[in-house]
């Protein structure tokens, strides 16, 4: 009776945005039920945002090159240096795939790739200034990993390279490449990527200089649920301390085509993993559900799990389908979805404004 009341009280906390500790988190995984879980995120997403809508932004994911020297165990996207298949967009083609998500109302591309070695500040000020100069289109652009690739190859400061990306454009700044933030682990699939605290540097730099970011976390790589939640308690830190995060995101490992042999990545883990996520993240105000990874229906499901968001439509998606995995829907798809669940949909900024 007593530890069951004990679930319900920290249960209650949670739903109603009181902090818990990671103990208090761990309990939660290990006791309470499924239901439990989704019914508590569920209210702290109605607390949240009181409105019965969910919000998606139209953008374009545009990965410029495959080309990186990093070799992550998890993915089945890069090309290594020199090797056949390797490649890099021109302007041009860059362009092209700009002007068809403008024509269609896409108001954001995010713009991502490997670790390039020929690629230094240079390349990336003038692609920016050329890409702000042509198009009316917020650049949500690059990583983490990609930042620092940039700060050894031109040999700058972390603080002067991400002026110079701001300065050329850079709008906002993607969370890819937390996966989990925990050394250990990021050793054992990535052994070549950045630490966990040049991660949360690049963003404390990031919101530092004015501009807003997103945090992930990929999970499913056989870690325990003791460093997924140390990893969210390192995003729920520095929110404490800089309020720089727009969303959270989380997804599960696609193994398909990669040399990392999977854990947990089943639909049920995913949605257990999110409504923690939202209970724990008391102070990160939007959670996105990650259809790409899951499948519409399985992305229907997570906005009864804490998610209050459908991400983006997908013009194009290159990283996750390569490792076996392609879902895709258009504006009006994402709406129907977003309605069957009793919702009602709209259209945002990476700011959460309507657009």
């Amino acid at each position: 009776m007593g530890q069951r009341s004990g679930l319900d009280l920290i249960l209650s906390e949670a739903s109603q945005g009181h902090r818990i500790s990671c103990a208090e988190a761990l309990a939660l995984v290990e006791r309470a039920s499924f239901a439990d879980l989704a019914l508590a995120a569920d209210l702290r997403r109605e607390a949240l945002h009181r409105e019965p809508t969910v919000s998606y932004i139209v953008d374009r994911n545009i990965n410029y090159t495959n080309v990186c020297n990093v070799y992550c165990r998890f993915c089945a996207f890069y090309s290594a240096p020199g090797k056949k298949g390797g490649y890099l967009l021109t302007k041009e083609e860059i362009g092209q795939k700009i002007e068809e998500t403008v024509a269609a109302g896409g108001i954001q591309i995010l713009l991502q790739g490997g670790l390039n070695p020929e690629l230094g500040i240079e390349y990336y000020e003038d692609l920016f200034r050329w890409i702000k100069g042509r198009y009316p289109i917020n650049l949500h652009a690059l990583s983490a990993d990609e930042v620092w690739h940039i700060v050894r190859v031109s040999k700058l400061s972390l603080e002067e390279t991400m002026s110079r990306l701001i300065q050329a454009g850079l709008g906002s700044f993607p969370g890819g490449g937390a996966e989990i933030l925990v050394d250990r682990v990021r050793r054992r699939i990535a052994r070549l990527k950045t630490t966990a605290n040049e991660w949360l540097e690049a963003h404390r730099m990031a919101h530092r200089l004015g501009i807003t970011s997103t945090c992930t976390m990929m999970f499913g790589v056989r870690e325990s649920w003791e460093d997924r939640l140390f990893h969210l308690e390192k995003l729920r830190s520095l929110q404490d301390e800089t309020g720089g995060f727009t969303a959270f995101i989380t997804w599960s490992f696609q193994a398909d085509n990669t040399n990392l042999a999977p854990g947990d990545t089943t639909a049920p883990e995913y949605l257990k993993v999110q409504a923690l996520s939202r209970l724990f993240l008391d102070n990160i105000p939007n959670i996105q559900s990650s259809w790409v990874t899951q499948g519409p229906s399985v992305g229907q499901i997570a906005l009864q799990f804490g998610a209050n968001d459908f991400g983006s439509v997908m013009f194009e998606e290159n990283v996750v389908s390569a490792a076996g995995t392609t879902f895709s829907m258009d504006a009006l798809t994402i709406e129907a979805h977003i309605r069957q669940m009793g919702f009602v949909p709209w259209q945002r900024d990476v700011h959460y404004n309507a657009v």
